[in-house]
């Protein structure tokens, strides 16, 4: 009798590839992890080809601690430039530039999990180099403040005072408190509730 072998490196391709198409059949793309300019250049490929394939919604899965501010953008304008409905779904935690991206949609295409947490805050940088160069990155840091501030105003319906305050420091929010706040239509606890 035969001693079975472990899973080979190609096994385990197949299965994340058998996973993947899985996932793409289902309409759904999931935004784990840090946001770099890798993760922003696979979700918009999804949601392009998603976008190509069918007028039927679309459902971005979003559990990450946010990452680069732009990579953030970038998945925000994809998603708000592609002409089918997109549901941002919040699981395990949204925050700083997922929050930006989880906002790219209208409230009401905006529900979490019961267990989700939400932070808001303004962006930060490692400025270093020439004084002249730390000067050129603090301008841009309090740029892209500001317009996080306006973006997150605008999807509220909070005043942009109130807005530019909260996000002074780590702004933590439950599902409830995301709700009080605009950032979230309602909880959701299983797929049949998106209907």
């Amino acid at each position: 009798m035969e001693t079975p072998t472990p899973a080979s490196p190609a096994g385990e391709g197949r299965s994340a590839s058998f996973l993947e198409e899985k996932t793409f059949k289902s309409r759904t793309v999931l935004l784990f992890g840090t946001i770099t300019d890798t993760t922003a250049a696979s979700v918009a490929r999804q949601l392009i080809a998603l976008a190509a394939e069918s007028r039927e919604p679309i459902h971005v899965l979003v559990s990450s601690p946010g990452g680069h501010l732009e990579s953030g953008d970038a998945i925000h304008d994809i998603v708000r430039f592609i002409d089918v409905p997109v549901f941002m779904i919040g699981t395990g935690w949204v925050g700083s530039a997922a929050t930006h991206v989880y906002l790219s949609v209208p409230r009401e295409r905006r529900v979490c999990t019961p267990q989700t947490r939400f932070l808001i805050h303004q962006p930060s940088g490692g400025a270093g180099g020439q004084a002249t160069d730390i000067a050129i990155q603090a301008r841009e840091i309090v740029k892209a403040r500001e317009r996080i501030a306006e973006v997150i105003a605008r999807e509220t319906g909070r005043p942009l005072e109130q807005v530019r305050q909260d996000i002074e420091r780590d702004n933590w929010l439950s599902p409830e408190e995301a709700i009080d706040y605009g950032l979230v239509s309602r909880i959701i606890r299983t797929r049949e509730e998106l209907r």
